[in-house]
């Protein structure tokens, strides 16, 4: 049957007309790159004591501070409204830097959360980020608050992810991994002059080429002001994450210390599933680990046994109010470390490789790890990926043996712009002829530090889908001078099928454009910090010309200077259902086209307040009816060990096929002892599963997120128990090599 390329003639057009509006705009754009900062590391003979005393340590005091820091909000462009003085020195093995924060009211300093990786966007913080490889392109995070919170994280790609993920799905995956956990130290201390911090990192917990100098940048936070300023200074709608425009570290003489670390672990559980016909307690006890060792200092292998996450936090409830699939973010740490690195694709959208794939089946049951390897670093310029995994079989669940294979190789040339190449499989240990692969290559084209060219393509290669197993995207992107524009088309075959990989639906070409605009006030009395008005679109047609979804949104945001947001929007929409689907028990949506518009409505106050609420209101047409999604977030606090947050989702359909509601309650809360001792409590009931499921764990930490862990977990559905577990875990770095 002949294609039908009708559709494209006003969404592809529209969408390439966007792309060659953006390449114009690059000349207009405020000169940033220029005169970026320069700092000196120093070398050191003594080691400082790591205790949060900066202005009493005659060590710190002999180094020549800097940290002249400019704000980019509230008043963008203007020096910080107090004085930073910032230090850096190493030694042999390990990286130091000091900070002191002047505060002129110590007594007003925000503290939310004392866990490690806890949240310091609402509270007063420092944090940096260093480009050990100076690629402009990666880097990691550390920072703290004045209690000495560890916090730190992985940046791939500048941070930057897909930009128009599914708004009904949370989730999506980006160039950020706060999941990461290194082995470092971090201390902090409060005095009359506001507050110091000294940090502590063994040069074996990053990576590096040495000879090289590094980027590096840093960001502070004032939050009684509301304050946010950088060392070097980025253009509104920046993060600290954008590397290309971070400043320059020099001094570093580094050679390799040598990286050989044991992490093993022990494990003792006890299970009841009350859904036999004679529920027992059953008791079983486990031990595994993993080996870190780094071959050069930026490449590094590390191999696991037995892979075990039962300390980690279970998936937040989602309800399906559609026809396509749930995303469910990866949270298992061995599979977080370098995830950027592995990635290939439309992330949240067209996944060539999804970790979760791996170690869980189609269902959410667990599948037995044995166990792998993975390589993964840096070759001069290129990145390198090859991971292997074993998985057991399940026989309840009709589950055999397999191997995961991925393999990734990606250039980085100069100017943001890189070219790789990808390899996915999976092969079936027990059956002939049982395997998928996926072949990808992909890469971008920096157009200065402004805009950027990027795409991929891929086939799918399995016994039982021949024909049409590609995948294709191309899109464009400006953002700078307050303007973020992006346009993109993407193509899925028919036949295509990255089993292990993510597609949010299949089958489909799909063309989408976003604009959107900082506005600031220029009266410097204006409650308003900014207006970001914004329009974006896209649409999705199936292989015979039909459109499935349009959703053209029309928005804007309201940020006020005391952190109060309104975001206002109307959306309008467009679902093309071929087959009629099951949208909840006993109501099935029929085929046809239903075009609907719908209001827009968020709100949320200030997040570093004791108290602070987020409301998301979406009202208007669904499926020739009507739905209304709402959902209600209570965040509370008290002090830096409790917090508290209480969510209530609800989703109601009046369609002319009948009613339904299926609505999410979630609370979420914490108590920190100290920041390395907690324990956090997650109770969650979905009423359209009539599941109630609560997962309570305590965390008492010791280096890198290891140390013990109790983990109880109960599940009643329908109000009757569904089974229940109480695990013990305890788990322990040992550095081999000193």
């Amino acid at each position: 049957m002949p294609k039908d390329y009708s559709w494209l003639h006003n969404s592809w057009h529209s969408v390439l007309l966007l792309s060659l509006l953006i390449l114009p705009v690059i000349s207009q754009a405020q000169d940033f790159e220029n005169n970026r900062p320069t700092a000196r590391a120093i070398p050191l003979q003594e080691r400082p004591e790591i205790d949060g005393e900066v202005m009493q340590d005659p060590i710190w005091q002999g180094i020549t501070p800097f940290g002249d820091l400019i704000q980019t909000q509230p008043s963008f462009g203007s020096q910080a409204s107090e004085k930073t003085e910032i230090r850096i020195a190493y030694t042999a093995d390990t990286f130091y830097l000091s900070v002191v924060c002047y505060d002129a009211n110590p007594e007003q300093l925000v503290v939310s959360d004392a866990r490690r990786d806890a949240n310091l966007d609402n509270t007063d913080a420092f944090i940096f980020i260093m480009d050990t490889y100076q690629d402009g392109q990666n880097g990691f995070i550390f920072g703290t608050n004045s209690l000495g919170v560890e916090y730190d994280a992985q940046v791939d790609n500048e941070g930057q992810g897909n930009f128009n993920a599914n708004r009904q799905q949370g989730g999506t995956i980006g160039g950020f991994n706060l999941n990461w956990d290194a082995a470092f130290e971090v201390k902090a201390k409060v005095g009359d002059f506001g507050w110091s911090a000294e940090f502590a990192i063994p040069l074996r917990t990053i990576r590096f080429q040495a000879g090289r100098d590094w980027g590096i940048n840093f960001r502070r936070n004032i939050r009684k002001t509301n304050e946010i300023a950088y060392w070097a200074s980025l253009p509104i709608g920046f993060s600290l994450n954008r590397l290309s425009l971070a400043g320059t570290l020099t001094g570093l003489d580094l050679r390799n210390p040598g990286n050989l670390k044991l992490i093993p672990y022990v494990l003792g559980r006890m299970d009841k599933n009350y859904e036999l016909s004679d529920p027992k307690r059953e008791f079983s006890a486990e031990a595994g680990g993993d080996i870190k060792y780094s071959i050069t200092p930026s490449l590094t292998l590390d191999l696991t046994y037995n892979t075990d996450f039962a300390q980690v936090e279970v998936d937040d409830q989602q309800v399906n109010l559609d026809r396509f699939n749930l995303f469910f973010p990866e949270k298992r740490p061995f599979f977080l470390e370098n995830a950027g690195l592995f990635s290939v694709g439309s992330p949240g959208e067209v996944d060539l490789f999804f970790s979760r794939r791996i170690g869980i089946g189609e269902d959410g049951n667990i599948v037995p790890i044995i166990g792998g390897a993975r390589l993964s670093g840096k070759l001069n310029r290129t990145n390198v990926g090859f991971l292997s995994m074993f998985t057991d079989d399940v026989v309840d669940a009709g589950i055999e043996k397999n191997n995961f294979t991925a393999v990734r190789v990606n250039h980085e040339f100069k100017g943001r712009t890189a070219l790789g190449a990808a390899f996915i499989s999976r092969t079936g240990m027990e059956t002939d002829n049982d395997y998928n692969r996926t072949f990808a290559i992909d890469g971008k084209l920096g157009l200065g530090n402004k805009a950027r060219m990027s795409g991929f393509y891929a086939r799918s290669v399995d016994p039982d889908r021949p024909d049409d197993a590609h995948s294709f995207k191309f899109q464009t992107d400006y953002q700078w001078n307050n303007w973020v524009m992006r346009a993109a088309y993407t193509e899925v075959g028919e036949g295509f099928n990255p089993e292990v990989g993510f597609l949010l639906r299949s089958s489909f070409r799909k063309p989408e454009a976003l604009i959107l605009h900082h506005m600031r006030p220029k009266k410097e009395n204006s409650r308003i910090l900014e207006y970001r008005p914004h329009i974006s679109y896209r649409g999705y047609w199936n292989f015979e010309g039909f459109q499935e979804t349009g959703f053209l949104h029309i928005d804007n945001h309201w940020e006020y200077k005391s952190g109060l947001e309104f975001h206002t929007g109307v959306n309008f929409t467009t679902e093309g259902v071929v087959n009629a689907f099951e949208i909840s028990d006993g109501i099935v949506v029929q085929p046809g086209t239903y075009n609907h518009a719908e209001s827009q409505l968020i709100f949320f106050t200030n997040r570093s307040k004791p108290v602070s609420v987020n409301i998301r209101s979406v009202m208007g047409g669904s499926f020739g009816g009507s739905r209304y999604l709402n959902s209600a977030t209570l965040s509370f606090r008290r002090g830096d060990k409790f917090n508290a947050d209480f969510t209530y989702q609800y989703n109601r359909f009046n369609l002319p096929v009948g009613d339904f509601s299926a609505n999410i309650f979630r609370s979420q809360i914490t108590y920190a002892f100290t920041p390395t001792m907690f324990v956090q409590g997650l109770i969650q009931n979905n009423t359209s599963r009539k599941l109630w499921a609560a997962n309570i764990r305590f965390s008492w930490l010791q280096r890198a997120n290891t140390g013990l862990f109790i983990v109880y977990n109960h599940n009643l559905q329908d109000r009757s128990p569904l089974n229940n577990s109480i695990i013990l875990k305890y788990t322990r770095i040992f550095d081999l090599v000193k």
